[in-house]
């Protein structure tokens, strides 16, 4: 009589027709499958511990892992990784948009998850306006995961005054983070793109590249140039002499 357990090419064949039943597991295997299955429920009960971390908190509890974690971890790292450039890709914006009154909550108070928006309330004929929005454009396309809109003053909020213009709002998540409003806290029409980038980085509405504020520059120069106009003491003393 055939062994069905009989470890033979043959058997191998009538396993797989279905023939013969499977062949009974040795104590061994047993074991060895039980190994695995305990490993993968560590490997699970690591995922869930770590599962609410971004990839930065990952990054920065890198050294916390033991070895059985990393499997686990980077399975979940690559996920995360996946779910990131799906949002980037989702959230590419690249151009500053023309909204009204009646698209504001959409546009802006439902932005959605993890948006900055960036909102330039203008008019024509007002030359800062007219500078903040080619400055905007420029940014637009350099942050394209930061929303940028644009919205003739008056359409967007009624009765609201000229001398408050240019205005930029900041949103995150429709809650706002902050507010510029006037003329003089933009520095008139010799606002540069740089500082403007400097100033909604501030904000947190876009990650410049920018290491230091660009007006402290100018100012420093400035200062520097009004310093060596300025007479020494050693050329005073000589004067009074």
């Amino acid at each position: 009589m055939q062994d069905p357990n009989a470890d033979t090419e043959w058997n191998d064949i009538l396993r797989k027709k279905g023939i013969l039943p499977p062949k009974e597991k040795t104590q061994d295997e047993v074991d060895e499958d039980a190994l695995e299955q305990q490993i993968l429920l560590q490997q699970e009960s690591v995922v869930k511990t770590y599962e609410s971390m971004t990839l930065d908190q990952l990054d920065e509890n890198e050294d916390d892992f033991s070895e059985e974690d990393e499997a686990a971890i980077e399975i979940y790292r690559q996920k995360r990784l996946a779910e990131w450039k799906a949002t980037q890709i989702k959230n590419c914006f690249g151009e500053v948009v023309e909204i009204s009154g009646q698209d504001y909550i959409k546009e802006v108070n439902k932005a959605g998850e993890g948006i900055w928006v960036v909102l330039h309330l203008y008019k024509q004929g007002i030359p800062l306006c007219t500078l903040i929005n080619q400055h905007l454009s420029e940014m637009a396309r350099k942050f394209p995961q930061t929303k940028f809109l644009k919205s003739i003053s008056t359409t967007c909020i009624p009765n609201y005054p000229d001398h408050n213009l240019p205005t930029i709002f900041v949103y995150h998540e429709g809650e706002m983070k902050a507010q510029y409003i006037g003329p003089l806290v933009f520095g008139g029409m010799n606002l540069k793109a740089e500082e403007l980038e400097w100033r909604l980085s501030e904000s947190g509405a876009v990650k410049t590249d920018l290491e230091e504020n660009p007006k402290k520059q100018i100012e420093d120069k400035l200062m520097s140039s009004i310093r060596s106009t300025l007479p020494t003491r050693k050329d005073s003393d000589s004067e009074e002499d």
